[in-house]
């Protein structure tokens, strides 16, 4: 299955959904692919507690395509603020990966992924893996290019009644090497709540998210609200 179908509500980096629920699905000689694109509408573009737009809204849209085998490949990309991301004011990101399930309850999937900044800073490289079971996911991410960091996160999600979906997350940064135009070397914390629910053919998220960046938050961004506690709500389509 494709990263963008098992990642939970609450481990989501951004406030948006992939829904594959919508995948099309193609037979060909290579055997069955299910191919989907997401476009999403935000008041906000969260990344691990941050915002990415300057408090701005974002557009953002998916294109995935997933073999039967649970092999799969993606591309996403949302707009940025420039003056964080040494003037680029799209962020585009392509990623291949792995995913299959070991019981119902248990799945995993493991990920490389770039993320790259036209005409801004260097692009980013990085590794993912996740764990889910029985509602929890567990997993990792380890940007090793141009930077050093370690992201570790844990998440909760399950269903509320009218369909509603809640889901909690909790993420710990270990950065050992500077990012963007910082020169610290920081750690920290974010968290996050956000619900969920499909009506009238679209995904509709309200996520609270927040960290304990403080003052450390101008060594990252220019503008010091960027890392203060967020409500952002986003609406998605699937096609």
């Amino acid at each position: 299955m494709m990263k963008k179908l098992t990642a939970a509500i609450a481990t989501v980096s951004t406030l948006g959904f992939a829904n594959m629920a919508h995948a099309e699905s193609f037979d060909t000689a290579i055997g069955e692919i299910d191919a989907s694109m997401t476009a999403t509408l935000a008041s906000d573009y969260i990344w691990r507690g941050q915002s990415q737009t300057n408090g701005a809204g974002a557009v953002q849209t998916s294109l995935d395509f997933a073999h039967e085998s649970g092999i799969y490949i993606g591309a996403w990309g949302s707009n940025v603020a420039a003056e964080d991301f040494g003037g680029a004011s799209i962020e585009l990101d392509y990623y291949v990966g792995y995913g299959g399930a070991i019981t119902d309850d248990i799945t995993y999937d493991v990920s490389w992924a770039t993320y790259t900044f036209p005409q801004g800073i260097d692009a980013v490289d990085e590794i993912l893996a996740s764990v889910d079971l029985y509602g929890f996911t567990l997993g990792a991410k380890y940007a090793y290019d141009p930077s050093s960091a370690l992201y570790t996160y844990v998440g909760y999600g399950f269903e509320l009644p009218y369909d509603i979906g809640l889901g909690l997350h909790y993420g710990n940064t270990d950065t050992k090497d500077p990012v963007g135009t910082s020169t610290a070397n920081l750690e920290y914390n974010d968290w996050a709540i956000t619900l969920g629910k499909t009506a009238l053919g679209l995904d509709w998220a309200l996520m609270y998210s927040d960290t304990d960046l403080g003052n450390d938050c101008t060594e990252i961004y220019v503008d010091r609200d960027s890392c203060d506690s967020n409500v952002t709500l986003s609406v998605a389509k699937s096609f």
